[in-house]
């Protein structure tokens, strides 16, 4: 599994949610229950997880919506 976006933003993860799931792209999102330690503001960021395989496919769609620049960097 690749991390592909990291963020604390539950609109934006709505939204990459969405576009895996349209293109049956395999993802996780990790560190959702995270807000019970946190006390629920949102501090922590969540993380989104693709499968290794689906990398490729999957930056390509956040870029194609606009999203490109909430991506993190390739691992080489």
């Amino acid at each position: 599994m690749r991390e592909i976006v990291r963020t604390n933003d539950p609109v934006l993860i709505n939204a990459i949610e969405a576009l895996f799931t349209g293109a049956h792209i395999p993802y996780l999102v990790l560190d959702q229950n995270m807000s019970v330690l946190e006390g629920s503001i949102g501090m922590l960021p969540r993380r989104i997880l693709v499968e290794d395989s689906a990398e490729q496919e999957a930056r390509q769609l956040l870029t194609d919506a606009g999203l490109g620049k909430e991506m993190r960097p390739q691992a080489k």
